[in-house]
């Protein structure tokens, strides 16, 4: 494998397992994380997913949705530049599958829905009704983050193991 496969495929193997990671994430906060939101007071609910949403604004969660995000745009890349090196359909689909589905998905599906939310006053009974059509809304395109991320590391996987299969 010349040089720069070898460097696109150390970035796949990251990114699948990173992609897997993110998949996790998402997929914890829909199996539970929401369920238990929306069985509390919606007082309780409201406050725990704002803060929720002020704390997840660190470094490490960042760095590895943002570093995702910026290695999947370089296999993109790399993949329009090596379309004939075996595996790089699969790891254009992947990437897309991830950028679109969990980058382009949180900033103009999720994000939205907690900016609204940070405005809400969790102790006004007017609240509520806003409440839970945020955790219906909310859950239903972080189900779709959960499985595009969770597919676009199937999908890498692949690509790397067709790589290998043809060194």
């Amino acid at each position: 494998m010349p040089f720069i496969d070898d460097l696109a495929f150390l970035l796949a193997f990251f990114t699948s397992i990173a992609c897997g990671l993110m998949g996790g994430l998402f997929f914890a906060f829909s199996n539970f994380v929401m369920r238990a939101l929306e069985r509390i007071a919606p007082e309780a609910g409201i406050t725990a997913m704002q803060a929720i949403n002020i704390t997840v604004m660190n470094r490490i969660f960042l760095g590895a949705f943002l570093g995702t995000t910026a290695a999947c745009a370089l296999l993109v890349l790399y993949a329009f530049v090596h379309w004939e090196v075996s595996g790089t359909f699969f790891l254009l689909t992947g990437s897309l599958l991830y950028l679109l589905g969990n980058f382009g998905v949180t900033l103009f599906c999720n994000v939205p829905r907690n900016n609204a939310l940070a405005k809400l006053d969790a102790e006004n009974p007017e609240s509520v009704a806003p409440w839970r059509t945020f955790v219906v809304q909310w859950t239903h395109w972080n189900h779709v983050r959960t499985g595009t991320a969770l597919s676009a590391s199937m999908l890498l996987m692949i690509g790397l193991f067709l790589m290998l299969a043809m060194d």
